[in-house]
């Protein structure tokens, strides 16, 4: 297993605070959100290839997720958006960055009266989603949700359900621990989906909101959950996904990886 990190923990920053991070992260791995003030574009890939050649980093993308919903039943909502998250793709593809991880749909208006709509038009997007990538060389994978959010996929049994309908056996699983603890499913996922289980994101909460806080400062018990992705044959990255106490969050993984 393979220790990373998330560039969340500068999120608020702008781009150019963020190249500093990635200078002195202790890290081999890195993840990089495609949103918000560190949208990627033309320039900004030229200058990240710069960084990751130079630092020897493997990275993998957050897919853009403010205002994205990709169940939505709106055809010019849901165009722009996809036309939004292929260019992530392609930007990802550029980097040589082998997963691109993105959100689930969410129910909409019209899917609390007929949730089948939001389901389809999830199916549909990850499908779109998934063949795209894979003609660019990139992993899409998919990550759980978490409550109160209207996800549609937050519980290991809603991807079971999902993964029975899409039919496609090789899109992976991103395993969000943070979300999972909220949703009290940590341990179902590991149970009943562990060969889907391909990357992971790794932050603490108290199991009531998703406070994204360092490894240690909740109540997730991390040696069980270093032991059970361990137990799993887990080859992929732990990326750290939290924004405060990271270097000590990346400190005390690296010691129970280890220890363990």
């Amino acid at each position: 297993m393979k220790v990373g990190l998330s560039t969340l923990f500068c999120f608020e920053q702008p781009f150019s605070a963020m190249l500093r991070c990635l200078e002195t992260a202790d890290v081999e791995n890195i993840e990089l959100i495609d949103d918000g003030q560190h949208a990627f574009n033309e320039s900004r890939i030229k200058t990240l290839k710069e960084i990751i050649k130079k630092r020897g980093f493997k990275t993998s993308v957050h897919a853009p997720f403010i205002n994205i919903n990709i169940a939505s039943s709106s055809k010019s909502v849901r165009t722009s958006t996809m036309s939004r998250l292929k260019l992530s793709i392609q930007y990802s593809s550029e980097l040589g960055s082998k997963y691109w991880v993105f959100h689930p749909g969410l129910q909409t208006d019209i899917g609390q009266f007929s949730p089948a709509i939001d389901w389809k038009k999830n199916l549909e997007s990850v499908r779109e989603l998934f063949d795209f990538s894979q003609q660019f060389g990139v992993t899409a994978t998919i990550e759980n949700g978490l409550h109160p959010l209207p996800f549609l996929l937050k519980t290991a049994d809603d991807f079971i359900c999902f993964y029975d309908d899409f039919g496609e056996t090789s899109l992976g699983l991103t395993l969000d621990i943070g979300h999972a603890n909220v949703n009290n499913q940590i341990d179902w996922f590991f149970e009943k989906l562990p060969e889907k289980i391909v990357h992971a994101h790794l932050h603490d909460n108290h199991g009531k909101s998703d406070e994204h806080l360092g490894l240690g400062d909740g109540n997730v018990d991390w040696q069980k959950t270093v032991r059970a992705f361990k137990r799993i044959g887990f080859k992929g990255t732990l990326i750290i996904e939290s924004t405060k106490n990271v270097e000590e969050s990346i400190q005390r993984l690296k010691e129970l990886i280890s220890r363990l």
